[in-house]
């Protein structure tokens, strides 16, 4: 399954419910959702480009991993 396989709302609810830190939640709606680039989401965020990739990579598994429970 890939994220584009599931809904925007499917996605928004699952970030909802399983990525707890606020911040996290942000980024990964940007990104998954909105499509935002990581070098902007860095800059948006003001964390580097590889710190935006570990929340977005670490959040995606999170997701997955309950998304394959349900």
């Amino acid at each position: 399954m890939r994220f584009e396989d599931i809904s925007r709302t499917d996605i928004e609810n699952l970030i909802e419910e399983w990525i707890h830190n606020e911040r996290n939640r942000k980024i990964l709606k940007r990104r998954l959702i909105d499509g935002v680039l990581f070098d902007d989401l860095s800059a948006e965020f003001n964390l580097s480009v590889q710190q935006i990739k570990t929340i977005v990579y670490r959040g995606t598994d999170t997701i997955f991993r309950h998304l394959k429970e349900k």
